[in-house]
């Protein structure tokens, strides 16, 4: 029996107000998603410090501290005991892209603990070079061990218990609605966005959160009206459309009072879940008068997406294996 490690790979967050900048500089120095020629540690430098003071203004509103992190160890957690289950030798670790425990500590853990088979899983379904090619770089960059122990899952966009567990947080956010109106809620895909450049030069996400948002409509046989749109734009260049914000103010010029927001590129709670989404774009919706905005919560420690996970090692031991 193979001893395997199953490597979770995740953005990571900061765990304190005085970790946000240095957070923010291993995210602006990501070559995969700011593209800077030369200098660019210098420029990551310059970024970090000057916008981590409105950034810590908005972490305070959640309670100082990204949960993207506690959110992962528990998934890792649940993970492992449920492959434990299965009488192999698996352990379960976490990597985050830019913050601890990050890739290089996670690749000597690994190293120390020989273990005969990695297989690398993104908590990312939909594939970008910004968040799952990211993180397989990093990755690639510091393993140093035999490349052929390694394997990866790649994108899962409608992995049948995904999208059971996605559609299970719908209807228990449903639930929050009065009874009376809920067959008449809009249900809003919040994805976060991407540059328009990347779609054009193949990436294929923007297509696997539409493929996402149509198998759980398809699951629900289609129960209520729904949109796609994209939210946490950063710099000048263009950005997929609708903007979550904007669809928001349009949905409201159409009648629609009641809207169910769905963060549909994320598997936990984090800044752009509980700031962007319930703070920043419910004040949005108040402004303009939407009578109920409600937005669900992260998969988080679903039960169901804990088995997608699971599937999805089992699959690719399966397939290592030949059965």
């Amino acid at each position: 029996m193979s001893k395997t490690a199953v490597v979770l790979l995740n953005l990571g967050g900061p765990t304190s107000i005085e970790t946000i900048e240095p957070f923010l500089y291993n995210l602006f120095r990501d070559p995969d998603i700011f593209k800077i020629p030369i200098g660019q540690q210098f420029f990551a430098k310059i970024i970090s410090k000057r916008r981590a003071p409105k950034v810590a203004e908005d972490y305070k509103l959640i309670g100082g501290k990204s949960p993207i992190n506690e959110w992962t160890e528990k998934q890792r957690a649940m993970l492992e005991e449920e492959l434990q289950k299965e009488e192999r030798d698996i352990s379960v670790m976490i990597a985050m892209r830019y913050w601890k425990p990050l890739t290089e500590d996670t690749i000597a853990c690994i190293t120390e603990g020989r273990y005969e088979r990695i297989i690398l899983l993104p908590l990312y379904p939909h594939n970008s070079i910004t968040t799952m090619g990211s993180s397989f770089n990093e990755w690639n960059r510091h393993y140093k061990g035999d490349s052929s122990k390694v394997y990866y899952i790649k994108e899962y966009p409608a992995q049948t218990s995904y999208i059971e567990a996605l559609n299970e947080r719908i209807d228990r956010t449903l639930n929050r609605f009065p009874e009376d109106i809920r067959k008449d809620v809009t249900l809003v895909f919040s994805a976060h966005g991407t540059p328009v450049s990347l779609v054009k030069k193949g990436d294929p996400y923007n297509h696997q959160i539409k493929q996402t948002m149509e198998a759980v409509m398809k699951a629900r046989d289609f129960s209520h009206e729904y949109h796609i749109c994209y939210q946490s734009k950063v710099g000048p260049v263009k950005w997929l459309e609708p903007a979550t914000d904007d669809m928001i103010k349009e949905l409201k010029e159409k009648g629609k009072d009641h809207l169910l927001i769905i963060p549909i590129s994320f598997v936990s709670d984090h800044i752009e879940t509980l700031f962007e989404l319930d703070i920043e774009y419910r004040e949005v919706a108040d402004h303009v008068g939407i009578k109920n905005y409600i937005v669900m919560e992260g998969l988080n420690d679903s039960p169901i997406f804990i088995r997608a996970l699971k599937e999805l090692v089992l699959d690719k031991i399966n397939e290592i294996e030949g059965n």
